[in-house]
């Protein structure tokens, strides 16, 4: 099991359009509006890192009103 958090920064004013466009995401399991440097958190959980990260810059990132993101993958040791 891989989980990953996405730090979200969006366009001034798109906070809500880009959280709409999350639940569409399969492999989201959570968002939350942040209030501070960035705008969006994002839990994503996928069955490997590879998939995981396929979801990020494949469905995550391109999201109109993406302005950037930051990835934190949480490591099994």
């Amino acid at each position: 099991m891989a989980i990953g958090f996405v730090l979200i920064t969006t366009a001034p004013g798109r906070e809500k359009d880009v959280r709409a466009a999350l639940d569409s995401v399969e492999l989201v399991s959570d968002r939350w509006m942040l209030f501070g440097e960035f705008d969006l958190l994002a839990r994503v959980q996928a069955d490997d890192e590879s998939v995981l990260t396929r979801c990020i810059v494949e469905s995550i990132r391109p999201i109109d009103g993406v302005v950037d993101t930051k990835t934190l993958i949480g490591a099994d040791l």
